[in-house]
């Protein structure tokens, strides 16, 4: 992984503003799974998956994404899924 890439840690059912502006996720890490799933948007406001979402039962470990955003990376998590957002 690259020096100019960091690193978001979200380990409750929240919505984290991760980054406003345009960007690029690289990766989410699922270090410990709930029962909720996580959503992926390219927005600073509202709800509606736009870049993707992993499972409920997602299983643990990495997922690559390595996609930009233009508005800002926003992520909801509905369970308290213990996850890694690596971004930049």
């Amino acid at each position: 992984m690259n020096d100019d890439y960091l690193v978001k840690y979200i380990a409750t059912a929240t919505t984290t503003q991760v980054k406003t502006g345009s960007g690029r996720l690289k990766q989410i890490t699922v270090g410990e799974t709930a029962a909720g799933a996580i959503s992926i948007i390219d927005n600073t406001t509202g709800s509606t998956v736009n870049m993707g979402a992993l499972k409920a039962s997602v299983a643990e470990g990495t997922y690559d994404f390595d996609c930009h955003f233009q508005t800002g990376l926003r992520i909801i998590t509905a369970g308290a899924s213990k996850i890694s957002v690596i971004y930049r």
